[in-house]
């Protein structure tokens, strides 16, 4: 049987248990937050107080802090194009509307609140230029983007364990900066945000350890495969209006770096929790390539971290068009 094939069989046999999974680390609509719970009511007699608040407490935040934000409101308003990436993949189908496509469609419709609220914020705060922002939204989305996984479920699955954990500790540090500046309802909106991303996160790991448990060899190949490319971050084709794709995501990223927001350090973090979480260490029955790929994956931590403390940034901001220092 192909490698392609076994896949295929492997996602039918976990797509058996996709509903108890999305019970398990997804929450019905009705339930979970909205972003109206953390943001003024059009409605009400005091709704002009709410934004004088919210714009006297956006005064004290500085520049890289409303670069990073809007960085991150973008990545997450970019959700059409990684849902129509996820629903290509192999074992996905949403024709006939199996399991894995309920799981993307659903998975979907909780991230769409991420985007729906830090850009209601970012809109009130009066601190970017919101058509700047939307331009490069709709240059993302237009742009599309390629993460390196081809349709392979379990290149994708590995890709979404590490990325969701990566947006998890950005929204998170934003959150503890934002509170840090004595803005509290901004930080607990991140903080929201964050705990989506953790649980999410929870979520596609485990479906990475279900997949070791039956086809060790192929999941192992496959998480090297992605760590040898390196993983991107879905926002790679970042670019602001008039520029070229890649050259706003560099500076961005610097930026991001920069105040401690997600660093080459966190990326090393990451890799190395995904290997203690999936035991990689204590796998068996791999074939020799298998086993290769495995030491691999073991020693690259180190080598990794030897090369993120080298790194050197920029020590001036990149004046981003989102932004204007004038306003800040």
């Amino acid at each position: 049987m192909s490698q392609k094939n076994v896949r295929l069989e492997v996602m039918k046999h976990l797509e058996k248990d996709v509903d108890s999974l999305i019970q398990k680390f997804l929450i019905p609509i009705d339930t979970i937050w909205q972003p109206q719970d953390f943001l003024p009511d059009a409605r009400d007699d005091n709704f002009l107080d709410q934004i004088t608040e919210i714009q006297e407490l956006a005064k004290d935040m500085p520049y890289d802090f409303w670069v990073v934000l809007v960085g991150d409101m973008i990545t997450e308003e970019a959700l059409p194009t990684y849902e129509s990436w996820l629903m290509d993949v192999e074992g996905v189908d949403q024709v006939e509307g199996n399991g894995w496509a309920t799981w993307v469609a659903q998975w979907t419709s909780e991230e769409n609140r991420h985007g729906d609220l830090l850009n209601k914020y970012l809109y009130l705060s009066g601190k970017v230029n919101m058509k700047e922002v939307e331009k490069t939204t709709q240059h993302l989305i237009a742009d599309g983007f390629d993460i390196g996984t081809d349709r392979d479920p379990y290149k994708n699955f590995i890709y979404t364990s590490f990325q969701e954990l990566a947006t998890y500790v950005s929204h998170n540090r934003v959150a503890e900066i934002a509170k840090k500046q004595g803005n509290k309802n901004l930080a607990k909106m991140c903080k929201m945000v964050a705990g989506d991303e953790m649980r999410h996160h929870t979520a596609y790991a485990e479906f990475v350890e279900r997949i070791f448990a039956v086809d060790p060899s192929q999941m192992m190949l496959a998480f090297t495969d992605m760590m040898k490319k390196k993983i991107t971050m879905p926002a790679h084709f970042l670019r602001e209006s008039g520029g070229v794709i890649s050259s706003a995501f560099e500076e961005f990223s610097n930026t991001a770096q920069r105040i401690g927001v997600y660093t080459a350090t966190d990326y090393v973090d990451i890799l190395d929790k995904l290997i203690k979480r999936w035991e990689i260490d204590k796998i068996t029955n791999l074939t020799d390539e298998a086993e290769k790929a495995r030491d691999y994956l073991m020693k690259l931590p180190s080598r990794m971290l030897r090369i993120a403390e080298r790194m050197k940034l920029p020590e001036s901001s990149h004046q981003f068009k989102w932004v204007e220092p004038s306003r800040i």
